[in-house]
């Protein structure tokens, strides 16, 4: 953007760019911004959010520890995208802009602090990519994408695979089991325009799936994807988020992975999805249309092992930046 100050003191600059073991922890090595002055002066086009959050697992807890292992513990390996053929944030300015303030076993006040945070970065015409947490989370993020660019207005692809559509988990009613139901009643997002993929297992029961088949939902199952290609089923997940939607969030839970490539998670289900498909689906959808929100979430690092899932998971950040910066060229060129 025009008129905006960029500028990094020497002193930070030194602490970043580096390997991750080195200097500052932020996410890929970026300036890091903690006031909202700072961030509209420096007028990025992404703004990384942390969402420590677990208190609403059922399963294993951990996922408080995402946001910190996925700036200190992912392997950095530059920023140069072979496929692509361009330095990433040469073409798209990221940074990162720290934490939500999330106290245990303060959920309303937890949430109320990330959708506040993550408002503060979309009401300023940025993207938010936010790093969980449990998946909890998606109901004030999403929320806080929906009230900048229109209630109702944006169209959500979750990949999962469970639906988290529950009405309540042992009388939660913000479990990280029922997000995707409290924003649907919400109004946040409108049934018809929340696409599933990469579901698969023994959960939820049918009568959820009931209700979802109520509110419009559309889903594609693993089973779905095995049969028909990825490609073809994430080409079918667009065009059903998108009726009557211009804007696109993504939400990605790092169990839609196989636990073989995702240990590092709170409830594992074997059967799922490779990251060679996973991080170029992303890659095709934030290349392709105006994804104006996401988060990634459930990344447990007290069960990874070697740093499997922190780095799938990072990539998975990384392809969803590449694919803007690649929309934001074409754009340029056309």
């Amino acid at each position: 953007m025009e008129n905006s100050n960029r500028e990094v003191p020497p002193g930070m600059r030194s602490q970043l760019g580096g390997p991750s073991y080195h200097g500052l922890a932020t996410f890929a090595g970026l300036p890091y911004l903690t006031e909202l002055d700072q961030l509209r002066s420096w007028a990025p086009d992404v703004a990384i959010v942390g969402a420590p959050w677990d208190d609403s697992t059922t399963n294993r807890p951990g996922a408080r520890f995402g946001p910190r292992a996925l700036r200190s513990q992912a392997y950095g390996p530059g920023t140069y995208h072979l496929d692509l053929g361009f330095e990433i944030f040469e073409e798209l300015e990221v940074v990162d802009y720290g934490d939500a303030y999330c106290p245990h076993g303060m959920t309303e006040l937890s949430h109320a602090a990330i959708r506040a945070k993550v408002a503060e970065v979309s009401s300023s015409g940025i993207v938010p990519i936010v790093l969980g947490g449990d998946h909890s989370i998606t109901y004030p993020s999403a929320s806080a994408v929906a009230e900048s660019h229109g209630w109702g207005k944006v169209g959500l692809i979750h990949f999962d695979a469970h639906a988290d559509t529950a009405l309540e988990i042992d009388g939660n009613l913000a479990s990280h089991g029922t997000p995707m139901r409290r924003l649907i009643d919400s109004g946040a997002i409108l049934g018809k325009n929340f696409v599933q993929v990469g579901l698969r297992g023994y959960w939820p029961p049918k009568e959820t799936f009931e209700w979802m088949k109520d509110q419009g939902m559309r889903w594609h199952l693993m089973h779905e994807l095995w049969e028909r290609g990825t490609r073809s089923v994430i080409d079918d997940a667009v065009r059903e988020a998108q009726e009557g939607c211009e804007k696109l969030y993504l939400s990605v839970d790092i169990d839609v992975l196989d636990p073989g490539f995702a240990p590092g998670t709170g409830t594992p289900e074997p059967g799922g999805m490779a990251p060679v498909d996973l991080l170029r689906a992303i890659r095709y959808i934030t290349s392709s249309f105006d994804v104006v929100g996401m988060d990634v979430v459930e990344v447990s690092p007290p069960y990874d092992w070697a740093e499997v899932t922190i780095n799938n998971a990072h990539r998975v950040v990384l392809e969803a930046i590449s694919g803007m910066a690649l929309r934001k060229i074409r754009a340029r060129s056309s």
